[in-house]
């Protein structure tokens, strides 16, 4: 039995990764912020829940503890993020992006990435096939980013790519430094999500594919890749 922990999976992606997971066979963790949020959303898929802060490290060490005692972890989803928008859900410009605000999407993207990637490392190097997802966006593509003319070039925000970016580069590195993991960054694509105010232009269904399918990835699989559905993506 593959057991996998999802962060930030009371709703949105993370749900619907829970969701197709679980079809899939595997028992999966629901970790939430929000204790009640996650017991609901747990107990609508048949998932187990756990309490987790991914910008806390006594919560983050408490859930590691917890599934530690459960019996190990073999997936790790690092799904948790912000976009960190205005309060009229615009997308915050150089011109008026501050540090804090960058502070704040970084605790949460970048730095609690880290957490609890780290924290849960002790459970993966025990598993027969670990695996790691962490969810980046296509906003992190330098590439896309400085290409006239697409969508990724006219994004304005600065806080957001650039906090996917630094995913990306954790994504890498964590991938060489433990070879015999499965280590990837993801592209969902622009999903309808709270992320985004509900802007987005897919559904959760099609966002979570790429998620779910790397998620299932054996020991021959790819790793310290970045991808969406239709395959790599430019760094």
């Amino acid at each position: 039995m593959t057991t996998t922990l999802i962060t930030g999976a009371n709703k949105g992606l993370g749900f619907e990764t829970a969701r197709r997971l679980i079809a899939a066979g595997h028992t999966v963790y629901i970790g939430s912020r929000d204790p009640e949020r996650g017991r609901r959303a747990a107990d609508q898929l048949g998932a187990r829940t756990v309490q987790l802060d991914v910008t806390d490290d006594a919560s983050v060490t408490a859930a590691a503890r917890t599934i530690e005692a459960d019996g190990g972890l073999d997936v790790l989803v690092n799904n948790a993020g912000i976009e960190g928008r205005a309060e009229d859900n615009s997308v915050i410009g150089a011109a008026d992006v501050t540090a804090e605000m960058m502070r704040q999407v970084f605790e949460t993207n970048v730095f609690g990435t880290v957490r609890v990637t780290q924290a849960f490392l002790p459970l993966l190097q025990r598993s027969a096939s670990p695996v790691v997802v962490n969810l980046s966006s296509g906003l992190a593509s330098l590439t896309r980013v400085t290409t006239a003319g697409t969508p990724t070039h006219a994004y304005p925000g600065v806080a957001y790519p650039a906090s996917k970016a630094a995913v990306n580069m954790i994504t890498v590195q964590y991938a060489k430094a433990f070879p015999h993991m499965r280590i990837n960054a993801v592209e969902p694509g622009y999903t309808k999500t709270d992320l985004n105010g509900n802007t987005g232009t897919q559904t959760v269904e099609q966002g979570a594919e790429i998620i779910v399918r790397m998620a299932q990835l054996g020991p021959d699989g790819p790793t310290g890749g970045y991808f969406d559905a239709e395959g790599r993506l430019p760094w």
